[in-house]
């Protein structure tokens, strides 16, 4: 079978995936959200239920949802919530620690210094750099502009 132009977009076109973009908006949202009410959920517990002032509790909450999306990501639920949640799962804080996670427990087996040491950056790194710019670059236009 000879391949025209046509021919070859119908068989492109059979062949190419849907395009999901509104079901995926709406699971990242659904996800980012319950991330977020979590993150919520356990501010209120410590204010509440421990005393902590609210200024203490939100920095707490953090560490709390970077300490569950590291034993997520070490149990291998992470990835399986990220195929569902997609960008929901990938923008929080828990992200972030998914992204450093993740590379450490790869690269494990080669050692802890040259296999996990060496890469656990490796995902976050870019992240950090241009966070890094871009809180110098807001510090000096604040400076500037006051």
């Amino acid at each position: 079978m000879k391949y025209d132009k046509e021919n070859y977009k119908q068989v492109v076109d059979e062949y190419t995936p849907k395009n999901k973009i509104l079901k995926n908006c709406v699971w990242a949202f659904i996800f980012g959200g319950i991330i977020c009410l979590l993150g919520e959920i356990i501010k209120n517990i410590f204010v509440s239920g421990f005393n902590i002032p609210e200024n203490d509790a939100g920095p707490m909450s953090s560490v709390v949802l970077i300490a569950l999306s590291a034993l997520f990501t070490g149990l291998g639920w992470y990835d399986k919530l990220g195929k569902v949640g997609g960008a929901g799962t990938v923008v929080p804080i828990t992200g972030f620690a998914n992204s450093v996670v993740s590379p450490a427990l790869e690269y494990k087996r080669e050692g802890l210094v040259l296999g996990t040491a060496a890469n656990i950056f490796k995902l976050a790194g870019p992240v950090l750099v241009y966070g890094y710019l871009s809180a110098f670059i807001v510090g000096i236009l604040s400076l500037i502009f006051g």
